[in-house]
């Protein structure tokens, strides 16, 4: 559970602790539950209080009531008409049929008079409610609304007005980029995860956008889950054909740079189709092991050699770059050690940290009196490689050169390092290490003697 969560559900339970004392709700009282955790939750620590509580607390808040042990108070609760909706939505899934069944029928009038409103406010939270046992009925409800052919204008949307009578145009109010402003556009900008991914899979149906649009959301979204969706998509309308005549190589080149790399991986695989093959060497060094195979794989179906080509790009130490040696390492043999033994000299540490990273599964036994010394290098990530290579053989290194490496006259990587080395050595050194580091004036390296990591 993550610090948001946590903070999300303890401000529904602090809520619902202060109302049950008394405190006012509103302006200068407490401030109501605003996310679907917290109302959730909000729900819960009423339940709770009441049943370790003797007597029972004697609450009169509407939002209380809606939520007390006693069925018969929820029902009652639920014909006032300012019963706030989060919480008519709670009890749409509720275990006792009569307050249940009330519950969605004040929903599904709060949904006709205002969907807009009602859904803008209510969809991530009947989201979670959905994988209750009685709480698919409200999904569906949403569902339904969501998926009319006439799309739910957002409760912020004005139309466009044109010039009339002396008065000048209006210009269409969105606050989501897209015309007309709808609750679906909202959906899809949601910063709340299973919001954004349930309005793309319920777009997806629609058939909405074409390919263009589907590669232009795919590139964007942040959400891997949300933009393989909709990069799935953009790759099933080019193999169809496309719905935007010629638009591929567009839709390809965004997929491109797209942030995820399951899209960039798409749209590799995509220019083979768009007989752009001989572009895919461009992305064997991408930052993305999925993209370096993509491409080798697209490199090699159009009759090239992507081991040749990954050996060319680490030949030049001035043109080599850290992911130009891990693809090349990632494709190489025993053979090619010496190549990357070579760039353990260069003057860039993430290359050299690169190359010690690509030697560990292509050499047999570590040398180390060639590797130890790395332990020293001013780069951390050439120290943490070195460290790892020498993991394996961590039982028959010298403890003293290593106890040396904890003094606080070196570099805090350096003694990192030199620490995982003496716990996987094990023994009294560790124990040493251990002794020395809980000392350490670094907080990190100090929290390194508690915890399992190093």
């Amino acid at each position: 559970m993550g610090a948001a969560v946590r903070s999300e559900i303890e401000s529904g339970r602090a809520a619902a602790r202060a109302l049950l004392s008394g405190a006012r709700a509103g302006f200068g009282g407490v401030r109501p539950p605003d996310l679907p955790g917290a109302w959730t939750a909000f729900d819960e620590e009423v339940r709770r209080v009441h049943s370790r509580a003797y007597p029972p607390p004697s609450g009169t808040r509407l939002e209380t009531r809606l939520c007390d042990p006693d069925g018969h108070v929820r029902e009652a609760a639920l014909r006032d008409p300012k019963a706030p909706l989060p919480l008519v939505a709670i009890r749409c899934a509720d275990w006792v049929p009569a307050v249940r069944d009330l519950a969605r029928q004040v929903l599904a009038g709060a949904l006709a008079a205002d969907p807009g409103r009602t859904l803008t406010a209510l969809v991530p939270l009947v989201l979670r409610l959905g994988r209750r046992e009685q709480g698919g009925w409200a999904l569906e409800l949403f569902d339904t609304a969501l998926r009319a052919q006439e799309p739910v204008p957002a409760p912020w949307a004005r139309p466009a007005r044109p010039a009339r009578w002396g008065r000048p145009a209006r210009p269409a109010r969105t606050l989501t980029g897209e015309v007309p402003d709808t609750v679906m556009a909202w959906l899809r900008r949601s910063g709340d995860l299973p919001v954004r991914r349930y309005a793309a899979r319920l777009t997806l149906e629609s058939g909405l956008f074409g390919v263009r649009e589907l590669a232009r959301r795919a590139a964007v979204e942040s959400d891997p889950l949300t933009s393989r969706l909709w990069a799935e998509a953009a790759m099933a309308a080019m193999a169809a054909g496309g719905a935007d005549g010629g638009a591929d190589d567009e839709a390809i080149d965004t997929l491109l740079g797209g942030h995820v790399p399951m899209v960039r991986a798409c749209g590799v695989t995509a220019l083979r189709r768009a007989g752009r093959a001989a572009e895919a060497a461009r992305h064997l060094t991408d930052r993305s092991a999925l993209v370096r195979a993509c491409a080798r794989w697209a490199v090699k179906q159009a009759g090239g050699d992507p081991y040749a080509l990954c050996r060319e790009l680490v030949g030049d130490p001035e043109r080599v770059s850290p992911y130009a040696v891990t693809g090349f390492a990632e494709c190489a043999g025993r053979a090619d050690a010496p190549l990357l033994r070579a760039l353990l000299d260069h003057p860039a540490g993430a290359v050299r940290a690169a190359a010690l990273a690509g030697l560990r599964p292509l050499e047999g036994p570590v040398d180390v009196e060639r590797v130890l010394p790395l332990l020293d290098d001013p780069s951390a990530a050439v120290a943490r490689e070195a460290s790892l290579c020498l993991l394996s053989s961590a039982v028959r290194l010298d403890a003293a050169p290593l106890e040396a490496r904890l003094g606080p006259d070196r570099p805090a990587h350096t003694r990192r390092a030199a620490f995982r080395l003496l716990r996987a050595r094990g023994g009294a050194a560790a124990l040493r290490a251990s002794r020395a580091l809980a000392r350490d004036p670094d907080p990190a390296l100090r929290a390194l003697v508690r915890g399992p990591g190093g």
